[in-house]
């Protein structure tokens, strides 16, 4: 009998244990792929920003964008950046890894990510820097409204923005501003796209007008 007891206790704690992991476990956002076809090129855009489960304080942030132009068979205009994150309070996260351009190559880099969101509204802001010599200091910003309009359909509205200035040289390196405004069913988000470009100290313009496609990759 009191094999019984202690097989049944044992039982009974690994499910509450179980249970209660579950209730902790990570819920992670999900992973943005976006392309846009335009009056340009082609523009893509993907966003992972990801805790583990077993170190939920710990994550990994990263960002793939790269803009082709049409005609050209090299992809002169690109930014990667790969970063650990460790989370200091609900929302505010600290970050270090790598960050790499055609213009710089690949250099150290830290920084602050700052998100907010509920249902309708996503906010998030990352300040960071090059850590090398001639660094650049950016930020980077977007902020997306997507409000409810029928049981299935949402309006989808974004702004994303960037600046990044070159503190040794004391000169203007890369800007955009980028627009979307369009519709979301389910984890696809559509409609139209503006990509407006600036690079170097002479803040050289470049457009894309088109349509974009932005999915949610669970």
């Amino acid at each position: 009998m009191k094999k019984k007891y202690i097989i049944l206790f044992l039982l009974t704690a690994f499910s509450i244990f179980a249970k209660a992991q579950e209730l902790t476990k990570v819920k992670n956002p999900p992973v943005l792929m976006e392309g846009l076809v335009g009056s340009r090129g082609f523009s893509y855009q993907l966003v992972a920003d990801k805790k583990f489960q077993s170190l939920p304080r710990l994550g990994y942030y990263g960002v793939v964008n790269f803009q082709t132009d049409w005609g050209e068979s090299k992809i002169g205009d690109y930014m990667l950046q790969g970063h650990l994150t460790y989370t200091i309070v609900k929302g505010l996260n600290a970050e270090a890894g790598f960050f790499a351009n055609p213009v710089d190559g690949i250099r150290p880099s830290a920084g602050l990510i700052y998100t907010y969101g509920n249902p309708e509204v996503f906010i998030l802001a990352n300040p960071r820097f090059d850590i090398a010599k001639n660094p650049n200091a950016e930020l980077f910003a977007l902020a997306e409204y997507k409000p409810k309009l029928t049981e299935k359909l949402n309006l989808y509205t974004k702004i994303q923005g960037l600046y990044c200035h070159n503190l040794g040289y004391d000169f203007h390196s890369r800007s955009y501003l980028w627009l979307r405004a369009g519709l979301t069913i389910k984890e696809f988000s559509f409609g139209l796209a503006g990509n407006i470009d600036f690079y170097g100290p002479a803040k050289h313009n470049e457009n894309n007008l088109g349509i974009f496609l932005l999915v949610n990759l669970f």
